[in-house]
């Protein structure tokens, strides 16, 4: 392309991105807002294309690139380097980042025109992209964490990007100390590799990595870990944080103070992902720990059951959907523990396209609404809205798993994938996921039908002025909505059953679940046909159906239900009491643990005793002293007396 070499064009998919983040930054005031945009989208612009239709057919053609880009400093033996693996996995997570990353930049000129912050929204978002892409295309554990804590920067930044509003500073504080939490576990990982294999490079790590599967280590006195197992699981612990899995989820809803570009960059292909992109990268290493394994599939599990029950009591439209994005990272994080890597790659993939979609359907919503986020005061914008409204049943059919949408191929694949897996834990990982199917369309669809149908709830002002989007937004609709319907059949032969992958992913013999399933597979259409006769199907109709019934056809039983049900409902309303327990045991703890290394240790201890106390001890001696300067001749005479009876003493003693 144009004489570039691969090398070049690697660097300019991340490089393009950073020029457009620092023009709109640095430059926004001199090239005003439509420079400040054209710029950021032209950067995400140039590393899609490059992506998509540069770097992609070339890995598919078999040349896959691993070498160092820029060495910045050598600690010891160990060079500290940027370095890129350019193979089929990473290229695929560049292209749908990059394809989103662009949507939501597009979409973002309609739903941002009047922010005084428009440049810097626009650099902040083109940052988020180049540090994603960082951390996607890293062949090394540092060049990884350089990515992995910028998108978390970059997340800190946007969630509370209108500062002004307390609960979004609370919010972006929020995520960051929990993210420092997974980071922390992260970080003690990285040193474990460094530690045990003495260096920080992918392939010399996965090399050495079957040498360390017997050797154990001792955290506690008198118990034996395996290596790679601590490892892993302290890994994964990085991967909770970033990818919001039990307990470290809480941060994940209250990021819904964003503005909605950024609700949807954060919970489609970025900053949530990394945590599954980082689990089936290490894909060698977990292969050697089936503790890990497991510990991977049960936490999914949990994180995919509880939090589609939390979906089904929320009544802001954002964080309806936030809520599906966890359950589904948890579904993604089930596939990564049952070992079929590829399958939670194909739902990163399908998921990033509808989830987009149903976000930036929420943020047009909120347009038309004049930013009114309660489900409970719409209704009746079906014919308002008609492309919004089209666009949002595509992408709740592909959440709910409705066939041939995109989202029926890769969850009824990590389906038949836990259900096939032998690992502890995966007969309640597959119960879970069943029963979860069942919820997901119950919650997805009871907000379709309570924004779209039925009575207007709206005061009249509002439904007189609700009226469709602008082109700018709904033109990101109609392109997020196409691969949701098409990716799943389009991609899921080369994806779970071919050779895409190739060297990309490894796998256990024992634990190839994907591998049963293939020999089965024989094309799209019959695996349709199939999965119009399995449960997935009818539970997702089910689901589908009660939501029609209580909120269309009998608008009353919601709230009959609800006081029937008051203990759970309260149950669910509060979110398990998570972030109460959080608030009273570890904040208020640290509060009062602070207040008393405060008193004691620093009122008590280094004021009272180092500080006050010597001064008190100096004033002390000063005055007991001052008694000897009596101002009379005789008591100085007394004293040069004694003075020279004790010399004479000790002289002559000497």
């Amino acid at each position: 392309m144009f004489g570039l070499s691969m090398k070049t064009i690697y660097l300019l998919v991340p490089l393009a991105c950073l020029a457009g983040a620092l023009i709109a930054g640095l430059l926004g005031k001199v090239v005003g807002r439509r420079g400040a945009h054209s710029a950021a989208i032209l950067g995400v612009a140039i590393a899609f294309g490059l992506s998509a239709f540069v770097i992609l057919p070339d890995v598919r053609a078999g040349h896959v690139f691993n070498g160092t880009i820029y060495t910045w400093a050598v600690s010891g033996m160990v060079p500290l380097e940027v370095g890129f693996l350019i193979d089929p996995l990473t290229v695929l997570m560049m292209t749908v980042v990059t394809f989103v990353s662009l949507m939501v930049h597009i979409y973002t000129i309609g739903y941002m025109h009047d922010d005084p912050g428009y440049q810097r929204f626009f650099s902040y978002i083109a940052f988020f992209t180049f540090f994603m892409l960082m951390l996607v295309m890293s062949n090394n554990f540092l060049q990884l964490f350089f990515g992995w804590e910028g998108v978390g920067l970059c997340s800190y930044l946007l969630i509370g990007f209108w500062f002004t509003r307390p609960s979004a500073t609370y919010a972006q504080m929020k995520a960051f100390l929990v993210n420092r939490i997974g980071d922390f576990g992260f970080l003690l990982g990285i040193a474990a590799i460094y530690f045990y294999c003495g260096t920080l490079d992918y392939s010399a790590v996965f090399a050495i990595a079957p040498q360390l599967a017997a050797k154990t280590m001792q955290i506690f006195p008198g118990a034996d870990w395996g290596v790679i197992t601590v490892i892993c699981i302290l890994l994964f612990i990085g991967a909770m944080g970033k990818s919001a899995q039990v307990p470290l989820h809480v941060w994940l809803p209250d990021s819904m103070e964003g503005p909605t570009p950024i609700s949807a960059l954060i919970h489609a292909a970025t900053m949530v992902t990394a945590g599954v992109f980082m689990v089936a990268r290490m894909s060698p290493l977990y292969e050697l720990s089936e503790t890990a394994l497991s510990v991977v599939l049960v936490i999914g599990a949990l994180t995919a059951f509880l939090m589609a029950l939390v979906g089904i009591v929320q009544n802001d439209i954002k964080r309806v959907v936030a809520y599906s994005t966890l359950s589904q990272l948890g579904y993604m994080m089930v596939a990564l523990g049952a070992s079929a890597y590829a399958a939670g790659i194909f739902h990163l993939m399908t998921h990033a396209f509808f989830k987009a979609l149903l976000f930036l359907g929420a943020g047009s919503v909120i347009i038309a609404m004049h930013h009114e986020q309660d489900i409970r005061k719409m209704g009746g914008l079906a014919k308002r809205m008609p492309w919004t409204c089209a666009t949002m049943w595509i992408g709740s059919l592909a959440l709910a798993g409705i066939p041939p949408f995109a989202g029926f191929f890769s969850k009824d694949m990590i389906i038949d994938a836990v259900h096939l897996s032998k690992l502890p834990g995966s007969g309640l990982a597959h119960a879970a996921v069943l029963i979860g199917v069942f919820i997901t369309a119950f919650y997805s669809f009871r907000m379709l039908f309570l924004t779209f149908y039925g009575k207007p709830r709206m005061d009249e002002e509002t439904l007189h002025h609700a009226h469709e989007s602008p082109p700018v937004v709904v033109v990101p609709l109609v392109l997020l909505a196409l691969p949701s319907i098409a990716a799943g059949w389009l991609a899921i032969e080369p994806l779970l059953f071919g050779t895409f992958f190739g060297e990309s992913i490894k796998v256990a013999p024992a634990h190839d679940v994907l591998g049963e399933i293939g020999a089965r597979f024989h094309d799209v259409l019959p695996m349709i046909a199939h999965g119009l006769q399995r449960p997935p199907f009818f539970l997702a109709i089910a689901g589908i159906g009660l939501a029609w019934i209580m909120y269309v056809r009998y608008p009353e039983m919601p709230e009959q239900v609800r006081q029937r049900a008051q203990a759970l409902h309260r149950l669910l309303s509060n979110k398990y009491y998570v972030d109460e327990f959080n608030e009273r045991v570890f904040a208020r703890g640290a509060r009062v643990l602070g207040a008393l290394l405060w008193r004691v240790g620093d009122e008590r201890t280094i004021d009272g005793v180092v500080v006050n106390g010597t001064a008190r001890l100096v004033g002390r001696i000063a005055a007991a002293a001052r008694h000897v300067q009596s101002g009379y001749v005789y008591h100085y005479a007394f004293a040069m007396i004694v003075g020279l009876f004790l010399l004479i003493t000790f002289f002559l003693h000497g």
